[in-house]
């Protein structure tokens, strides 16, 4: 039960608010905006913080990433410098499957780009060469048909496994299983199946692009060495290049994540022994997730101050609004303070008062922050995700700051002198 004292303070209270509604209005607009931008705030540092450890995620926690990459200096003097020679072989290959224990899986991938076409559509896309297990290392799933199997590479067939966006270009609504592509000037391959559509990853550092695996086209590697050749040629910007990579990527799957650290430095370690030139990166999506985490920290903390900044502002607005009450009910605090209201009395009057207009702010602007994300990532493909956290937290900082400034404003009348105050018009 409310006592009834308390209850007749509180309608009191209510029916002085009601009396100003816009001034009401108008104090409770800081906490609303306040409250909005901390989760709104909050909403879009997740999404993003969520999308980026999601994309880290697909790489795989337990797998380490040893990619080829160019050499920043090249010698020119070289009689054969028209065609450059670098990063990982079939021999490093060998050598990771002879003298790496924790390994369980490790498939080898070379990628290049070349036209695809069939028919009068045509898409400059990455061909992959691949062993059988590259779909179980980078969680690829297969819509229809089948990825690539050993026997394909053995035989050396001429078979493909097509992204999504390939499937699309090249054939529309048709069925692609079957159906033959040529790539390159003269290759043709039967699609053996079609990928089904996966988030692209972000690039990662300067060893790792950015991958979208709805644009690839998967070949044996057996097949991609046998018909396309140890060195890649290509033309770029008008000049002609040829470069021999036997491999451009090897990921090693290990057993336990504990075993992620040790292994990544055996691998370095070994592939620094053979390899003179810097042409290789090793790359760790478990010491990436680490980071992108440490960093979903300092935003949430960034992007929190910068909303209780809003909140504190929300708070000094009902502060002066309350202190302009206050001159304005002198005459009214002098009334009730002559019919037998304490101090008390008035502090509870002016403190409920300023709750109430707190808790009003702090509902709107949790009810602006739950609905605005929903529309951002409508208008904006901006991934957003609302924490269940932030709006309990934002309410109640919310309420705390209207009545930490509301206590002076309450005190302030309180304090008032009965006899002053009846004098006041």
């Amino acid at each position: 039960m409310i006592p009834t004292k308390v209850q007749a303070l509180f309608n009191t209270a209510i029916r002085s608010l009601l009396l100003h509604r816009l001034r009401s209005l108008l104090t409770v607009l800081g906490l609303v905006f306040g409250v909005a931008s901390v989760i709104i705030m909050l909403a879009v540092a997740e999404g993003a913080s969520d999308e980026a450890q999601k994309q880290i995620e697909s790489l795989g926690v337990l797998n380490i990433i040893v990619r080829s990459k160019k050499p920043v200096l090249e010698d020119k003097n070289d009689d054969q410098s028209w065609v450059i020679q670098y990063g990982l072989t079939k021999s490093d290959l060998r050598r990771i499957k002879d003298t790496v224990p924790t390994a369980r899986l490790i498939t080898p991938m070379r990628e290049f780009v070349q036209t695809c076409r069939r028919e009068e559509n045509a898409i400059d896309t990455p061909i992959l060469g691949v062993h059988a297990n590259y779909d179980e290392l980078n969680r690829l799933k297969i819509s229809s048909g089948r990825f690539l199997e050993n026997a394909d590479l053995k035989y050396v067939r001429n078979v493909c496994v097509i992204g999504a966006d390939v499937a699309s270009e090249l054939f529309g609504y048709k069925s692609a299983l079957g159906k033959s592509v040529r790539i390159g000037p003269s290759q043709y391959f039967r699609v053996v199946g079609v990928a089904k559509w996966k988030t692209p990853s972000a690039g990662i550092g300067s060893s790792l692009s950015s991958q979208d695996f709805n644009k690839f086209v998967y070949v044996p590697l057996t097949t991609d060495h046998a018909r396309f050749g140890e060195v890649l040629h290509r033309r770029e910007q008008g000049q002609f290049t040829a470069e021999k990579i036997e491999l451009s990527q090897i990921t090693v799957e290990v057993k336990e994540m504990s075993q992620v650290q040790t292994t990544s430095r055996v691998l370095e370690s070994l592939l620094a022994q053979v390899h003179d030139k810097d042409d290789f990166a090793v790359v760790v999506p478990l010491d990436l997730l680490e980071q992108s985490r440490k960093t979903q920290q300092i935003f949430r903390y960034v992007l929190g101050s910068v909303a209780a900044i809003s909140l504190l502002v929300g708070g000094i607005g009902i502060m002066n609004i309350m202190l302009a009450t206050v001159s304005e009910r002198q005459r009214e605090i002098g009334i009730r303070r002559a019919l037998g209201a304490n101090r008390m009395d008035i502090v509870t009057q002016f403190l409920i008062e300023t709750v109430v207009l707190s808790f009003v702010g702090a509902t709107i602007g949790v009810l602006v922050g739950v609905t605005v994300p929903s529309f951002v990532s409508w208008a904006s493909d901006l991934p957003t995700k609302i924490v269940w956290w932030s709006p309990m937290i934002a309410t109640l900082v919310a309420l705390i700051t209207g009545i930490v400034f509301g206590i002076y404003p309450a005190r302030q009348a309180a304090m008032m002198d009965p006899i002053e105050a009846l004098r006041s018009v």
